[in-house]
């Protein structure tokens, strides 16, 4: 059984909701608590912290050389300071962003918050544009399209070649190299001498001066930049703080790698640390081979209260843990929170993680997640109570407005999801028509998300997440696919030899897939795992649903999804698109047999 504390109204808000039905049978979700106030500005966060903790452990990256480089919030704001200084003297470009492109560090930390402090938009953009690849078109475009007032990296040797034939005319900066880049400037003499200037700059913020520019939709060529306020990211961290009123009793503690380039990482999770006044460790891991082990031992060392991250991060990590109980125990026993976010949980993975926390430390954890996006700050919902299983996205916190409606292009019952609130973003920049088609005629963004109330006659129950409605598809029978909710019930189905699977079958009689086996699965006999997974197509047969619930096929794959092509994004999940297109031939395959395709048994 799960802790006492996930009952008690001082640390967790109860579930609660209002519904507001309408003719035409749509209807909107929302708290019945109104939003508190919150403030004006991210800087504020630090200010305060630096005045009421100075000492207490803010930020931490593992050095070069093994050990420890750790930042007070009063160290964290003098740094701050100085870098703004730095920035004011150089006389950037106004209206302009910094632009970083580089991995979580300290330095691009306090740059980001230097740019924040003085009303400088601030851009972090996904390394793998410079680092995965010898492309930079894509970079190069990003670029072009953000008109970036600094550019900085980490290293110019990962990072200069990219630049090189950039056309840039801002400044760049290097914390390591800037001697080998002509005209660049190193980021240990960026600083200066804090003066009066600083804070008249951070007295001119308003809650609606840009914060930060987030890119969505990179994977296709042609990114969204999309704006967010001070106004967005403040208000967004005061309603999780509302119904997880636990944050206000104990400062978090976070070991996360999740890439500030999206709104989760540098959002949710940092925003939360600095609005908390709790500890950021950077995990120089991430759900990689070869690089989870890093994270394991991070998280073992440290001890956090919050562990963050998305599915593939936990699959990854659960078979390090459950093959050794002592690390588990010390990455479980301090935990209040296990969290997922970014694409949905397998109800295997979620058992996985109860039976190992139950094992280790005698209890169930409490596992939750919320729902949003980039364009909301992030959190929309949040499942702020004991759940049983995973799929539920939980509820409406204070301060914004679910509106559920019948989708007119969709057969059956799936509902679109639309929301409107203080903290949504005011629209893509320097793109008006973009803007325009993102919002609905009564202010509502249009998210693309479908979701179901659990039980209709008890909205404080939650809401189901179900599925992206372009991701959807008709088999040429007619029979619609709901590739998000099968796609999770094929991975749990599957587990533990499904890394994660992409659903075919658009026009055709089938539902297949498409597998990405575990290591534990490529480690077995080829005749042994075809069988795990006829097995487990028969299976879902077997639970009735029709031809759109079961796959009637599958393929497994020997090259693992490529983050380069963008099959797998920073945050670790699939773009099932792009799979599908780039492995096409693949596709064809599965449909025309062979002795590579495994069908489900015959009963």
């Amino acid at each position: 059984m799960a802790a006492t504390w996930l009952d008690d109204a001082r640390w967790l808000a109860p579930p609660r909701a209002v519904r507001i039905g309408f003719d035409d049978g749509s209807f909107v979700l929302r708290s019945p608590e109104p939003l508190r106030p919150y403030a004006r500005c991210i800087g504020e966060w630090l200010e305060r912290w630096a005045a009421e903790t100075p000492d207490a452990p803010a930020f931490a990256e593992r050095a070069a050389d093994g050990d420890w480089r750790r930042l007070s919030w009063a160290q964290a704001r003098a740094a701050v300071g100085r870098l703004a200084q730095g920035l004011l003297d150089l006389r950037l470009a106004p209206q302009a962003p910094i632009v970083v492109l580089s991995d979580n560090a300290l330095d691009h930390l306090l740059l980001l918050l230097a740019g924040m402090h003085i009303g400088v938009p601030v851009c972090t953009v996904s390394s793998a544009y410079c680092r995965l690849t010898q492309d930079y078109s894509k970079i190069h475009g990003i670029l072009n399209t953000l008109g970036p007032a600094l550019v900085y990296a980490g290293d110019a040797q990962i990072y200069g070649p990219a630049l090189r034939h950039a056309g840039l005319q801002a400044p760049v900066v290097f914390s390591r190299g800037a001697d080998a880049y002509p005209g660049a400037l190193d980021f240990a003499g960026l600083g200066r001498p804090e003066t009066a200037a600083v804070m008249q700059a951070f007295e001119a913020i308003t809650p609606d001066t840009h914060a930060k520019y987030l890119l969505t939709s990179g994977s296709t060529g042609h990114p969204k930049v999309v704006i967010n306020t001070h106004r967005m990211l403040c208000a967004n961290q005061q309603m999780i703080a509302q119904v997880w009123r636990f944050l206000e009793h104990e400062k978090p503690v976070l070991v996360d790698w999740l890439p500030w380039s999206h709104t989760f990482g540098g959002n949710h999770n940092l925003h939360m640390v600095l609005r908390n006044g709790g500890t950021l460790v950077i995990d120089e891991g991430r759900p990689a081979p070869g690089l989870v082990e890093r994270s394991v031992a991070n998280l073992a060392e440290v001890q956090p209260t919050i562990w963050f991250n998305v599915p593939r991060g936990f699959d990854m990590a659960l078979p390090l843990l459950e093959a050794d109980l002592k690390l588990a125990k010390r990455v479980f026993d301090r935990l209040r929170v296990v969290f997922y976010a970014g694409a949905a949980l397998p109800q295997a993975t979620w058992e996985r993680l109860q039976a190992l926390s139950t094992k280790v430390r005698g209890e169930e954890v409490w596992l939750t997640t919320s729902w949003g996006s980039t364009e909301t700050a992030p959190g929309i919902t949040s499942a702020h109570w004991r759940l049983d299983r995973a799929g539920n996205i939980g509820l409406p916190m204070p301060g914004v407005e679910l509106k559920f409606i019948a989708d007119p292009s969709h057969a059956g019952d799936k509902l679109e999801m639309r929301v409107r609130g203080v903290s949504v973003f005011p629209g893509y920049r320097d793109a008006p028509q973009l803007t325009a088609q993102a919002f609905d005629a009564e202010g509502y963004y249009c998210i693309g998300d479908a979701g179901l109330l659990a039980d209709q006659s008890r909205p404080e129950r939650g809401v189901l997440f179900n599925g992206r409605v372009a991701e959807d598809f008709k088999l040429g029978t007619g029979t619609w696919v709901s590739v998000g909710t099968l796609r999770v019930r094929v991975v749990s189905a599957l587990a533990p030899h499904a890394q994660d699977v992409v659903v075919t079958g658009q026009d055709r009689d089938e539902v297949g897939v498409l597998i990405f086996p575990t290591p534990q699965a490529a480690a077995l006999p080829a005749g042994e795992l075809r069988a795990h997974v006829a097995a487990a197509l028969q299976a879902l047969k077997a639970e009735g649903g029709g031809s759109s619930q079961a796959p009637a096929r599958a393929l497994l794959l020997a090259e693992p999804p490529s983050a380069d092509a963008g099959e797998i994004t920073d945050k670790g999940y699939l773009n099932q698109r792009a799979v599908l297109k780039r492995r096409d031939a693949l596709v064809q395959l599965l449909y025309t047999g062979g002795p590579e395709v495994i069908l489900a048994r015959q009963p």
